[in-house]
């Protein structure tokens, strides 16, 4: 065999998974597009939430804290909710499920001085964190012994003993194939003859304004809407505003849909005093979940091809512990996580 592992996919998933299984064997990475991370994982809100996702996706976020910690990715953000009249039972139930504590509005003014009248609440905790994408994956792809750019898989064979795989007039014979396609996952296991998992790409838009106000936005925690039905980050000197959209789309390289855009500017606006005029740039993403809403890692129901699917809006966060589950899988070694999660994230669930 020419290599262990053949990785196909340079977001954070295949990244990270090449990271773990680095140790393991000789590992090759085939990215689709010119450059890796290109698509939703070059386009993340780059937040780290412990809170935030299902009960298995937590899990991860808690297992991976102290990696991204001992590796200087994190650095501090904060996560303030915002609610407005008629939001109360939503609010509450977000505070709680965040495990945000209420402030006054005085407070939320302090931190964000352009919150308008409108907002009747407010709640934060300092715990949430921006997380360095750029140095997340450049830190897998170093791990990785041959990384190939513009290599999209067109036939992927079982042989004796592993997989052969062949992109125009590239070919390798890998001993594993890890799926780490995002949006094209379902569509990579078909070519391996593999059940698909039902995989939803699903469509976020984000626009950069300029600072409200010229304000020195640099401090301001990130901001959320009861709900989520918006969330504005500073970056750097400008905020990333987004209407938190989840539209189901097709695999593909997305953009944003104005009148969506428009819409969430308008929520933003609504909790803030200076008018939005035109935003600075926009794009959009596609965040893939599987139908349970938590990410696939293991095993398929043919040897040797494995899953690191469905990482939705949490792959960064979860990055590192989630790849070292799929590097216990394939050692056969016991996990750090607990039985009941690692079913839980398992990709036979869905047999």
């Amino acid at each position: 065999m020419e290599r262990d592992f053949l990785i196909i996919g340079g977001g954070i998933a295949g990244a990270s998974a090449g990271h773990a299984l680095s140790a393991l064997g000789t590992v090759e990475l085939w990215e689709a597009e010119e450059a890796p991370a290109y698509h939703a994982s070059g386009r993340s809100a780059a937040l780290f939430e412990e809170r935030y996702g299902l009960a298995p996706v937590v899990a991860l976020n808690r297992a991976s804290r102290a990696d991204h910690e001992a590796a200087g990715w994190m650095s501090p953000r904060g996560l303030m909710l915002v609610g407005v009249e008629g939001e109360e039972d939503e609010f509450t139930s977000d505070a709680k499920n965040l495990g945000l504590t209420a402030i006054t509005l005085d407070d939320a003014q302090t931190r964000v001085p352009v919150l308008s009248q409108a907002v009747t609440r407010a709640a934060f905790h300092g715990d949430a964190f921006d997380l360095d994408t750029g140095a997340m994956v450049q830190a897998g792809l170093r791990a990785v012994a041959k990384v190939r750019l513009d290599c999209r898989a067109d036939t992927i064979e079982a042989v004796p003993g592993g997989w052969h795989v062949r992109a125009g007039k590239v070919e390798v014979t890998a001993r594993n194939v890890v799926n780490a396609a995002g949006p094209w996952a379902d569509g990579v296991a078909e070519l391996a003859g593999v059940r698909p998992l039902g995989l939803t790409p699903l469509r976020r838009s984000m626009a950069r304004i300029a600072a409200p106000g010229g304000a020195d936005v640099r401090a301001w925690p990130m901001m959320l809407g009861v709900a989520e039905r918006w969330y504005a980050k500073p970056d750097a000197w400008a905020l990333l505003v987004s209407p938190a959209e989840e539209d189901p789309a097709e695999p593909m390289d997305a953009w944003p849909d104005d009148m969506v855009l428009a819409e969430g500017l308008a929520r933003w606006q609504a909790a803030a005093e200076p008018e939005v005029t035109r935003p600075i740039a926009s794009w959009a993403g596609l965040r893939t979940f599987t139908p349970d809403r938590c990410l696939a890692l293991g095993a398929s129901e043919r040897p040797g091809f494995w899953w690191c699917a469905g990482q939705g809006g949490y792959g960064f966060q979860t990055a590192p512990a989630a790849a070292r589950l799929l590097a216990d899988l394939v050692a056969g070694r016991a996990s750090e996580l607990d039985a009941a999660t690692v079913a839980a994230l398992s990709p036979g669930r869905f047999a």
